[in-house]
């Protein structure tokens, strides 16, 4: 079978894009390998009608949702190798399998890579966060810390005050200009220039160099991120450098270089948010789709 359009990915971004390819009757697979991007949270915040619910529910039952829909199919598996041939695209799948598809879309999203501080990656989506938009409010204007991990931790810590105190730790990473403390200070940004050992307690507790420990109710920091999937450089997608790392490049159609080959998600746009997710996905989905009638 020749499909219309495979989506590689069955997070957000993907379930999203084969929403509007489905209800347009076309012929959809979806490969997922399971692995969404915020597993490690409770809770989702600022989707609407979604506010506060298990991220793994939300997710499943979207995907319940969009197999109603007699067109679509569902691979559990992981791709793990994108090619072209004379019908359009061929995916390989790590249990030997392999599907054509007439269009491609890549809903592959990224790795968060954390900083290197022992007691982090523990709390990670718990009480460790990169996005206050989605967590900030949870803290209930507490004392909340920015560790460091990126020059975009002075913009982030500029931020933070909206949503508690907030405390900039610089942990040897980055000294800010004159301009940035004068923002830092007008924000009542707290900084912390002794270097973070290593992160503990219920919550986020900061244990610094000299064995001083400030308690928080919740620490950010700024994640590099890497691509979740090769498929896009396999296929030789081009990339544009973002705040965090790189992402796949698309134009206003969410078409990549490579004709027939759409990104969306975490992977082309630089934000982790499930609201934008599921956004970008819809406007991708619809994407494709005319892609196919027209030419």
């Amino acid at each position: 079978m020749i499909y219309d359009v495979i989506i590689v990915g069955g997070s957000y971004s993907g379930i999203s894009a084969g929403l509007q390819l489905a209800r347009a009757r076309r012929k959809v697979l979806v490969i997922d390998a399971g692995q969404r991007r915020n597993r490690f949270a409770q809770s989702s915040h600022g989707f609407l009608g979604q506010d506060g619910r298990d991220p793994g529910k939300i997710a499943s039952e979207a995907r319940a949702q969009l197999l109603c829909y007699p067109t679509v199919e569902w691979l559990s598996q992981s791709a793990i190798q994108a090619t072209t041939d004379n019908d359009g695209f061929v995916i390989s799948t790590a249990n030997g399998e392999h599907f054509t598809a007439r269009r491609l879309i890549l809903a592959t999203g990224v790795v968060d890579e954390l900083p290197d501080v022992p007691g982090l990656s523990e709390r990670w989506g718990q009480r460790v966060f990169h996005c206050p938009y989605c967590h900030g409010y949870e803290l209930d204007g507490g004392p909340i810390g920015v560790l460091a991990a990126s020059p975009m931790a002075i913009h982030q810590a500029s931020m933070l005050p909206d949503w508690g105190p907030t405390t900039l730790f610089l942990n040897q990473l980055l000294e800010p200009d004159v301009d940035q403390l004068a923002m830092l200070t007008r924000r009542a940004v707290v900084v912390e220039h002794e270097p973070v050992l290593s992160i503990s307690g219920e919550h986020a507790d900061v244990r610094l160099a000299s064995g001083r420990v400030i308690t928080l109710a919740g620490l950010f920091t700024q994640p590099r991120t890497r691509m979740g999937s090769p498929l896009a450089a396999q296929l030789g997608c081009e990339f544009e450098a973002g705040p965090t790392g790189e992402f796949i490049k698309v134009d206003s159609m969410r078409e990549t270089n490579v004709s027939g080959v759409f990104a969306c998600g975490d992977a082309a746009v630089a934000a982790g948010n499930v609201a934008i997710a599921v956004g970008d996905g819809a406007r991708t989905g619809g994407a494709a789709h005319q892609s196919l009638m027209f030419r």
